[in-house]
């Protein structure tokens, strides 16, 4: 029997005992940065299996190891995000979330299940396969300053440090059998711009005694845009959004300030320092102008991920052959964020999406929902794909 063979019968083998993982870690969600019995989980499925790891990596962070013949040949890392979002579930299913207000609503609980259920895999073909795996189950990629980022800190990307990292991710978009690639940038940077804009309140009737922030804040919302319509090259995306306003005030009173949230996405670093530099000159200056003051803060987030070609280039042959070429498909690139980007900074990376929708039975929503759910035959195809490319990335 070949290994891809062998590596499919025991990915099907697994697949109950895979989506019952997936089911407990959904039906027990935990925020950002506070996994501690999600880690807990992990690191006894990791025993049971006998593969060495150590815990306590950035928090709750798990980094194991799994060695096969010649374990220093080569080296590949393959990550899962474990955190929940603050989302109260609308699923009426048997693995609700039992923590309410808290839910995997970005399928974090697929990508731990599935890492989980390819280690149980290689843990069965050791000594089939060259090199070493690191499996790196990581907390906190919901909440900046990203996990990702503390897990390199903690040097979880050391001792050995990997030839490559590939990481994959859940897409309700695409349907269930399917994978998808994309070589070379894929994904966005993303910052959260809050702004204060302060005025002098007092009584709607009297607009001439006041210094009103509400349309000083209308102003700058509308002039921001210019930022992205008239000084970004139509050939770098770019999206500024805001989400939030609070102007605290009533039908015939204005407020003393108004504060505004949004987010900041590009694909170009140089871009997006320069973006930063006009935004903060430009509302300061519609504010001053119209009387008033603006407080503009920038806190940078994630930067851009990038897939590197011939790496991603392999990954994809390497799925066409797991699951046949009409199975795997080409991504457009997406202006949404993911701290995974930190590896890419660093490493050669391959960050893929797992399709995991199913009109049939109705599952149809889009992460960060309260109905979003998963076709869970995709635990098997998660967790058989990743261990065959990384197998076949090690060198037989």
């Amino acid at each position: 029997m070949s290994l891809k063979d062998q590596i499919q019968q025991i990915a099907k083998k697994n697949a109950t005992e895979i989506i019952a993982v997936r089911r407990h870690l959904h039906a027990n969600p935990e925020l950002s940065f506070e996994e501690f019995e999600t880690a807990k989980y992990i690191s006894k499925f990791l025993t049971e299996i006998g593969v060495p790891h150590t815990t306590g990596v950035a928090g709750t962070g798990i980094v194991a190891l799994l060695e096969g013949k010649n374990p220093s040949k080569k080296i590949i890392a393959l990550r899962a995000d474990m955190d929940a979002l603050p989302i109260t579930e609308a699923n009426e299913v048997d693995y609700k979330s039992t923590n309410i207000g808290v839910m995997h609503a970005c399928g974090h609980d697929v990508h731990t299940s599935s890492l989980l259920g390819c280690a149980k895999i290689l843990s069965e073909l050791r000594t089939q396969f060259e090199g070493t795996v690191k499996f790196i189950f990581q907390p906190g990629e919901e909440k900046l300053p990203g996990g990702a980022s503390l897990m390199i800190k903690a040097n979880a990307l050391e001792n050995p440090r990997p030839d490559a990292i590939l990481g994959q991710h859940v897409m309700p978009s695409m349907p269930v059998g399917k994978v998808g690639f994309r070589q070379g940038m894929y994904m966005a940077s993303c910052d959260e711009l809050y702004i204060t804009v302060k005025g002098k309140g007092g009584h709607a009737a009297m607009p001439d005694k006041l210094i009103d922030p509400v349309l000083i804040a209308a102003h700058i919302i509308v002039a921001l845009q210019q930022i992205i319509s008239r000084n970004c090259d139509p050939k770098t995306p770019a999206v500024l959004s805001f989400g939030k306003v609070i102007a605290n005030g009533a039908t015939n009173i204005i407020p003393n300030e108004v504060k505004i949230e949004g987010t900041f996405r590009t694909l170009d670093e140089a871009w997006r320092a320069d973006a930063h530099l006009r935004m903060k000159k430009m509302a300061t200056a519609i504010a001053e102008g119209m009387g008033g003051e603006c407080d503009f803060e920038i806190m940078g987030g994630y930067p851009f991920l990038k897939n590197e070609p011939l790496l991603t280039a392999r990954m994809k042959s390497y799925a066409e052959q797991f699951l046949g070429a009409e199975n795997v498909v080409d991504l457009d690139l997406y202006m949404a964020a993911e701290d995974f980007s930190y590896y890419t900074q660093i490493l050669d990376a391959c960050f893929y999406r797992l399709g995991t929708r199913n009109e049939s039975k109705g599952i149809t929503s889009g992460v960060h929902t309260t109905t979003f759910d998963i076709d869970e035959s995709a635990l098997e195809i998660g967790a058989g794909l990743m261990a065959w490319m990384a197998v076949q990335e090690l060198g037989l």
